[in-house]
């Protein structure tokens, strides 16, 4: 399958951002209101993430802070201007490949996967595991 580059200026979100943006009280939510802000306002250009990241969401959100939570962010997501991109066969088999070698989840490897079969550079997290990644700029 051939991947098109997305637009030059784009983003790809991870799930603790949404997380955090959600919950008033994790440690990250200040910040994680802040980059959505500016990821509305344009500021990073393309919003992008995978419905790899939207099944990691809504669970975490679930077991969390409960359905209703769970249910409301999973229609912000849906209902925004960002754009879920699929984990399809080549994606899922560039993840597993990395999963194998690399210390991160096998969603956090799917970003990357997805990431990079798209043409992304940068993706808004919190998750430090993804400055060992080459080629990957994490923000903030």
């Amino acid at each position: 399958m051939r991947y098109s580059t997305v637009n030059r200026l784009s983003v790809f979100i991870d799930s603790c951002v949404f997380v955090a943006y959600y919950n008033r009280r994790d440690t990250h939510h200040k910040a994680a209101v802040e980059l959505i802000e500016k990821g509305v306002a344009g500021d990073f250009g393309e919003l992008y993430t995978s419905d790899y990241v939207f099944d990691e969401t809504v669970t975490v959100t679930l077991v969390k802070a409960g359905l209703k939570a769970a249910v409301e962010l999973g229609g912000y997501m849906l209902d925004s201007e960002l754009e879920l991109l699929e984990v399809d066969k080549d994606a899922f088999t560039a993840a597993w490949e990395m999963f194998k070698t690399l210390k991160m989840s096998f969603t956090d490897c799917t970003n990357v996967a997805v990431m990079r079969l798209h043409g992304i550079e940068e993706i808004l997290t919190f998750d430090r595991g993804f400055k060992k990644v080459g080629g990957i700029k994490s923000i903030p």
